[in-house]
């Protein structure tokens, strides 16, 4: 679908129409230097602020439909192993 947030604090979705390349390129470099990573790591890493209006700002996660699909992927691709 070409409407995707990438997490629930953002309000639109991404401007660039290759994001998904991005990301998937931010991942394998996070798994070559960091190793054993899984779905809520990243959904860690690309998270941030939350803001609330008057309230203060509170860390949010990522999308983890994202990361999912794309370990998915490289694994299909042969980049990483479960």
């Amino acid at each position: 679908a070409d409407v995707v947030k990438i997490a629930k604090f953002k309000e639109l979705p991404p401007n660039d129409p290759d994001w998904l390349y991005v990301r998937t390129a931010s991942m394998v470099r996070k798994i070559y230097i960091r190793g054993g990573v899984g779905v809520g790591a990243f959904t860690k890493i690309y998270g941030g602020q939350h803001r609330r209006g008057v309230m203060t700002n509170t860390f949010a996660r990522s999308s983890g439909k994202v990361a999912r699909y794309i370990l998915q992927q490289l694994e299909e691709m042969g980049l990483v192993e479960q």
